[in-house]
């Protein structure tokens, strides 16, 4: 297979459009508590917030009467305020109220978005016109699955993207980016068992590393004897990725048995443009603590936490990097076959 990279930069950036028809997350439940949020995703500027039921709701961030941003505002009851003239707006984007006047102009409502909040993540309905969605919100059980625990958080990146798909398809780097968290012997990931399939808009990305010693997260999260067989399964979607990643005493079980037991952390990483070459990446990490529960979650999150502050300085440093070299071409190596199916995925959607 050809694992030949190119990313020409001058066009990415003159290019405005994003896979459409696609669930994007564009925030976690957790950052809409008592305020709204206001954020910019796929070049849409949006104002979230609750209405009086709890129910999540997206604006276009703009105040139809003289066009300052809502989010300047404040939020009254589930209903946000401009900050500039006082018109009130509802959840469904109409105006309700006009200071100073008994009626509101007919016109005088902005544009509400199709969001849904599902297992603590809010999903937008990225389409051509913001028709009703043609798919259901993704499914994500391990966020109330009994036997998980999981938290996560929210970064914003100056960068494409599709660097960060880049990274996550390629757990490579791990023995080098990420020595003191979830490395490991670099030999051995450089020489791990890969098998890549492909499905209908998804790639799935499979490496085992069989003997080898458990990295420092793994090491105070779970009692190992010694040597252990490792996996990373990572599962491309177009909006965001799946990554189960884990391991068991040496031969205690099959790396193929779905069921296996042993030290699980499941990554959940959507990554969601706000331009061109900014975005915002949610992440979670779910794991399966035998004892001390609450603790070692706590641990193994903080940890996970800590191999994605290494990550970004690296991918940014990347793409500052590629930015000066950008009509230099990169060479591929043979663990990039998952990242480059992945682009052109995203290449035939767009």
């Amino acid at each position: 297979m050809n694992n030949k990279l190119k990313i020409d930069l001058v066009e990415e950036s003159q290019q405005n459009s994003f896979p459409k028809n696609q669930w994007f997350v564009v925030a976690l439940s957790k950052e809409l508590k008592d305020d709204f949020i206001a954020r910019k995703v796929l070049n849409i500027p949006m104002i979230l917030f609750r209405d009086p039921q709890g129910k999540v709701t997206a604006l276009e961030d703009r105040c139809c009467h003289r066009g300052m941003p809502l989010s300047s505002g404040h939020l009254e009851n589930g209903q946000i305020r401009c900050g500039y003239h006082g018109l009130l707006y509802n959840a469904t984007g109409q105006c309700v109220e006009v200071p100073g006047q008994d009626k509101v102009p007919n016109k005088a409502k902005v544009k509400n978005y199709h969001v849904i909040e599902k297992q603590g993540l809010i999903w937008f309905w990225y389409s051509f016109e913001y028709e009703t969605p043609n798919s259901e919100v993704p499914d994500y059980p391990y966020h109330e699955h009994e036997d998980y625990l999981y938290d996560g958080d929210v970064y914003h990146y100056d960068t494409p993207y599709q660097l960060i798909h880049d990274n996550l398809m390629d757990l490579s780097h791990l023995a080098y980016v990420h020595l003191k968290t979830i490395g490991g012997n670099a030999k051995i990931h450089m020489n791990a068992e890969m098998k890549v399939t492909q499905g209908d808009n998804q790639v799935v990305v499979k490496r085992h590393m069989l003997a080898s010693d458990p990295p420092p997260t793994y090491s105070m999260a779970y009692p190992f004897q010694a040597k252990v067989d490792r996996w990373q399964e990572i599962d491309f979607r177009v909006s965001h990725i799946r990554i189960w990643t884990g391991a068991i005493d040496t031969g205690t079980d099959s790396l193929d048995n779905p069921e296996r037991n042993g030290f699980n952390m499941r990554g959940f990483h959507a990554i969601t443009p706000e331009t061109e070459n900014t975005c915002h990446y949610f992440w979670t990490m779910s794991t399966n603590p035998q004892h001390d529960r609450e603790r070692i979650a706590k641990v193994v999150i903080e940890q996970t936490r800590l191999t994605f502050d290494e990550d970004k300085v690296v991918i940014e440093a990347q793409f500052k990097n590629l930015k000066q070299f950008e009509h230099k071409e990169m060479v591929g190596i043979h663990i990039d076959v998952g990242l480059v199916r992945a682009r052109r995925i995203i290449a035939d959607l767009i």
